[in-house]
């Protein structure tokens, strides 16, 4: 094994070495043990939290490299069953023996002395007891695998360009260009290709509903989304919160974005200002490719959090180095970006999909923040202690693609290509955020009234559409693809009602940037700080070690809105 990955890994001390997740058979006697294992003394219970720790980080990474290679290649049949293995023949056991384990350590009396870092983890842990339900067990089995058939449809997705198959994230980069009836072209045959599977993402969105709700009543909820939020440990706010945020964005952002397309439609010259409008630099010139394929891509991306820190550059060019890293687009790779993080090598792996984009530079620098909470975040000596809260997690790498973009000549070597691509960045920021308060407020609307048909939900998401729309961007001709644009949000299938902590965690990062730009020193001194917390302290106190504060109120909103404008007005 190599220097690097040594120095990271956990050391089993209790499971066997040479131990693999093969059957259900040889996985068993471990959690027997823990079953058996006996609580007479603190120190045994920190053992036995130790020991279930160390059984977790095993467990779960296996699991980890099984999703990893089945979304590298979702064409590779095997990978497909090595993950579904794991799902039906490991997990649904698993659930089980977890809920005997939470109880055990709920029952001991010696919970009451564990030092304070372990408040959350307690927390946790009660809750999960009380939402165990037996009867939901062979749902979330089967519900898990049908998750990804989303994932599956997406990576079919292709559309011809100039005679060649790109995935769709490959063709977005047509978009920018400064041919207005090419970028026409483009778009529509997205449009096209994402409504072919219309019908289908429909279907399946309807059973993934009738499915979540029927957990939500076997825990006793009236609803999934009521029992989501308890399942995704939403403590620190709640759903009246989360409608604080929709009601705010939607009053702020949309007359600011409407200034800015105001802008952009007098630049660009054109009587109607459509979606095919939205990516191309204003300037009227190409701004050039940031990286010319993935392996530049990771070597300018090293450079720029070397600039940040030397740490930061060093820890990813390990992770390079090590291979663990997929950053480059191709058919039959599964859609998206994300870091998973892996808790017996304490290494995290990246994926994603580049295809020569700014946006993509803008995914890595996000999975990069992720990779660095990882990083310091690895001294912490239970899985519970790292595995992050959403709203953690998201501004720890949307900080850091803040941070980094003050870097960027790594990507742009003149003044007027990282004016642009900043811009680009900021007004990004600006028309995103409204779309996360857009999806969040739908998923909201779907798990309220679950039984409703595909026409009342396109109803539903016609409503929103039209409390935060922009009044100077022209659908017309797009009209049925934006009714069914909603579909193209992976979280909705995969992670429901994962998606509001972007929002939280955007204002949260641009309040650190504002931090950053003011003083770099302390503010990584902050930063870093509350990474290596992990999931130790509530999330406001999180948000407060790192400089800033949890907050989502009317007035917080436009105050964060007002410097994003301020700073969008200095790159125009």
């Amino acid at each position: 094994m190599n220097h690097f990955l040594q120095q990271a890994k956990q050391r089993r001390t209790w499971i066997a070495p040479q131990f693999e997740v093969t059957s259900w058979e040889v996985v068993e006697p471990y959690f027997v043990q823990l079953i058996q294992f006996p609580i007479t003394s603190l120190s045994n219970l920190q053992q036995f939290l130790a020991m279930r720790s160390e059984l977790d980080a095993v467990l779960e990474e296996d699991m980890a490299w099984r999703y990893i290679r089945m979304s590298c290649n979702t064409a590779d049949a095997q990978a497909t069953l090595d993950f579904e293995f794991f799902v039906n023949s490991i997990q649904s056991h698993i659930y089980m023996y977890d809920n005997e384990l939470d109880r055990k350590f709920l029952q001991s009396p010696f919970v009451a002395q564990l030092p304070e870092k372990y408040s959350i983890m307690r927390r946790e842990i009660q809750n999960r007891v009380e939402l165990f339900c037996k009867k939901n067990i062979p749902l979330f089995t089967e519900l898990e695998q049908q998750e990804q058939e989303y994932g599956a449809i997406a990576s079919q997705m292709t559309v011809e360009i100039d005679g060649e198959q790109k995935t769709l994230h490959q063709a977005q980069v047509f978009l920018k260009s400064t041919d207005r009836e090419k970028r026409e072209t483009v778009y529509r045959a997205i449009v096209t290709r994402r409504m072919a599977d219309e019908q289908q993402l429909n279907d399946l969105l309807t059973q993934l509903i009738a499915k979540r709700h029927e957990i939500a009543l076997n825990a006793g909820f009236t609803n999934f989304r009521d029992y989501k939020f308890r399942a995704l440990n939403r403590f620190d706010y709640s759903k009246e919160d989360c409608f604080a945020f929709h009601s705010a964005i939607q009053k702020i952002v949309p007359p600011l974005v409407e200034k800015l397309y105001k802008s952009r439609k007098e630049k660009l010259g054109v009587e109607r200002l459509q979606p095919f409008d939205l990516e191309v630099n204003i300037e009227g010139e190409n701004i050039k490719k940031p990286f010319t394929d993935a392996q530049d891509l990771l070597q300018k991306s090293i450079r720029c959090f070397n600039d940040i820190k030397p740490e930061y550059g060093d820890f990813l060019q390990q992770m390079g180095k090590y291979k663990y890293l997929d950053l480059d687009s191709r058919i039959g790779k599964a859609p998206g970006g994300f870091n998973y993080p892996l808790y017996e090598s304490n290494v995290p792996f990246i994926f994603m999909n580049a295809a020569g984009t700014q946006r993509d530079v803008e995914t890595l620098m996000h999975e990069g923040g992720h990779a660095l909470h990882s990083h310091f975040s690895a001294h912490l000596p239970l899985v519970e202690f790292k595995s992050l809260p959403a709203e953690v997690a998201e501004l720890a790498s949307m900080s850091m693609e803040l941070i980094a973009m003050e870097h960027w000549h790594t990507f742009f070597n003149n003044a007027i290509d990282l004016q642009q691509a900043k811009r680009s960045v900021l007004e990004g920021i600006l028309t995103t955020i409204s779309w996360i308060a857009m999806i969040d407020k739908f998923q909201h609307r779907l798990y309220e009234n679950p039984q409703h048909s595909i026409e009342e939900r396109t109803k539903m998401w016609q409503t929103i559409q039209t409390e935060f729309a922009v009044k100077n961007l022209d659908y017309t001709g797009f009209e049925r693809y934006r009714d069914c644009g909603w579909q193209k949000q992976l979280h909705i299938f995969e992670v429901p009602l994962y998606y509001i902590e972007y929002g939280f965690a955007q204002l949260g990062a641009l309040a650190l940037w504002k931090n950053y730009k003011q003083n770099p020193e302390n503010t990584l001194r902050a930063y870093e700080e509350f990474l290596r917390q992990g999931n130790t302290k509530p999330i406001p106190e999180l948000y407060s070690i790192a400089g800033i504060s949890f907050e989502f109120s009317y007035e917080y909103v436009n105050e964060i809105m007002s410097f994003l404008m301020e700073e969008i007005q200095k790159v125009t």
